[in-house]
């Protein structure tokens, strides 16, 4: 076996291990379980649960590493834009405002 080939097969195993931390079901799911369904993606509910998911799992690597200030950064304006959706939501229509809140176990 040529060298070239081998390390072609170490890098495609390599690519192969690596997972997203996210992926197109899940995402599917989270959708489906908060908004009107599993592809639709733009009801405030559904972003407000993706973006809790997403804030849990940064949470989750900054206990793990205190010194990424990037993913830190990443991590407050993801709350920030979470935020400005609930706030949309409170303006808009108190009882799903409620609902999400009570569903997703957020304070307030």
């Amino acid at each position: 076996m040529p060298l070239e080939r081998k390390a072609f097969n170490i890098h495609n195993n390599h690519l192969n291990n690596i997972r997203m931390y996210l992926s197109k079901e899940a995402k599917e799911e989270i959708f489906a379980k908060h908004g009107k369904g599993g592809n639709d993606t733009g009801t405030a509910e559904g972003q407000i649960a993706l973006f809790t998911y997403r804030i849990n799992h940064l949470t989750e690597h900054l206990k793990n590493n205190r010194k990424d200030y990037n993913t830190e950064r990443s991590l407050v304006k993801l709350v920030g834009k979470r935020r400005s959706l609930l706030d949309y939501l409170t303006k808009k229509d108190v009882l799903r405002y409620r609902a999400i809140v009570k569903e997703l176990g957020l304070r307030k």
